[in-house]
């Protein structure tokens, strides 16, 4: 089959069985095959020689698609038994045996990789919660902030580009296919509930909430209403900047972030603001029609990619809570089997076409050098939590009507 077909195949295949099952039912089949052809006829070694380049095939595809199967003993155990069956149908052909050693050295190289991302897992930022520190507001000279490390619009969001293709290279087809595994009602299944499956889904929200938060903070910590305006319009050409390049998840965190109501309340700094460039943004990001009009400008960044010849144009990073309720809907509509018991493809072969567009994506190489200052201040620069935020905005401008004065008394 096509690789496309093997690909679907293998990525849906653990919502019914789990994979070391299915790899063992696969040793089951070249041990039945090679006692069938082992008669010694001209014929039969042919077809014996042919079967071990398709069972080849498939394991290649396997061990480089879903390296992270074949991390427990069972599976690598399997996997070297049926190598091991391989070579002896064509034990005069040296290159089966090199293909094969080649295959197992780049198999545990990814798994040597995977693990050392997962020990290096990335400590959560907790947001300041310490209202003294919020409340005696300091001189804005001694207050270092996004402007002071990073003032041009284009470099911060190829900045953020560039933390989006790091973040989007460790999440791998199954961790995607978990949204489907973890919902079944399959109790006794053994790979749901891997909490290592969905951690790197998790890390990459959690970055997509940080920046949010980053952009609120930026904004409501400035003191005088001049700078804080300057502000607001350095975040909506960054997140303009991001649309242009085709990292739309970091423009839809800054515009998140411009909307939370400790930012979304500053009316006095808003009426300062040139709105016309963020509205055409917020149309963009227009929830209606299922996000209709994101939804085209996502096609054209992906048929700009197909054609691209620079890796600068084959940037498409899509909102990630978008696409992963994307892939959450198509499971809950479609059943997992056919009336008549089957399989029903059709549904894995399009959440798969999605993942795989997807994996497409990340693949591309960053085409911007990496600036370790911004970096750093993106990574680690402090974030208020939503208290600290209403604290900040409130000293910023006043509160304005009745509620307003109640949290405000409440904070306090």
């Amino acid at each position: 089959p096509q690789r496309t077909y093997i690909f679907t195949f293998l990525l849906s295949s653990r919502v019914f069985i789990h994979p070391h099952e299915l790899l063992a039912k696969v040793g089951q089949i070249c041990i039945k095959q090679k006692q069938q052809l082992e008669t010694g006829t001209e014929a039969e070694k042919a077809k014996l020689k042919s079967f071990a380049a398709k069972i080849i095939q498939l394991l290649k595809e396997w061990t480089e698609t879903f390296p992270y199967d074949f991390q427990d003993e069972k599976s690598m155990k399997e996997l070297k038994e049926i190598a091991h069956r391989i070579t002896q149908c064509d034990e005069e052909n040296g290159t089966v045996k090199k293909i094969i050693s080649q295959m197992t050295q780049n198999l545990l190289m990814a798994l040597s990789a995977r693990s050392q991302y997962q020990e290096i897992r990335e400590k959560f930022r907790q947001p300041v919660t310490d209202k003294g520190t919020i409340l005696k507001t300091k001189p804005q000279s001694t207050q270092k902030d996004i402007l002071s490390v990073c003032c041009d619009p284009l470099i911060l969001a190829q900045q953020l580009t560039y933390v989006e293709l790091e973040r989007v290279s460790n999440i791998y087809p199954e961790d995607l296919m978990q949204i489907v595994s973890h919902m079944d009602s399959l109790d006794n299944h053994k790979c749901r509930g891997d909490v290592t499956k969905t951690y790197n889904l998790e890390a990459y929200d959690n970055w997509f909430n940080c920046l949010s938060m980053l952009v609120a903070t930026e904004i409501c910590r400035v003191v005088k209403k001049k700078q804080r305006t300057r502000m607001v319009e350095f975040f909506i050409d960054v997140a303009r900047e991001c649309f242009n390049i085709g990292n739309f998840n970091s423009m839809m965190a800054i515009i998140s972030g411009m909307n939370l109501s400790p930012v979304a309340r500053l009316k006095k700094t808003w009426s300062k603001v040139k709105t016309a460039k963020f509205d055409v943004l917020e149309h963009h990001m227009d929830p209606s029609s299922n996000f209709c009009n994101y939804r085209t400008a996502l096609q054209g960044a992906a048929q700009r990619s197909q054609t691209a010849n620079s890796n600068r144009e084959k940037i498409v990073i899509p909102v990630f809570n978008l696409f992963i309720k994307d892939i959450y809907f198509l499971h809950k509509i479609h059943t997992n089997r056919l009336p008549n018991g089957q399989i029903n493809f059709k549904k894995f072969w399009e959440i798969s076409r999605q993942i795989h567009d997807f994996l497409t994506w990340k693949q591309v190489e960053c085409p911007f050098e990496k600036d370790k200052k911004i970096q750093s201040y993106l990574l680690t620069a402090p974030i208020y939590s939503e208290e600290a935020l209403f604290i900040a905005s409130f000293e910023s401008e006043g509160p304005e009507n009745h509620m307003e004065k109640d949290s405000w008394k409440t904070l306090r």
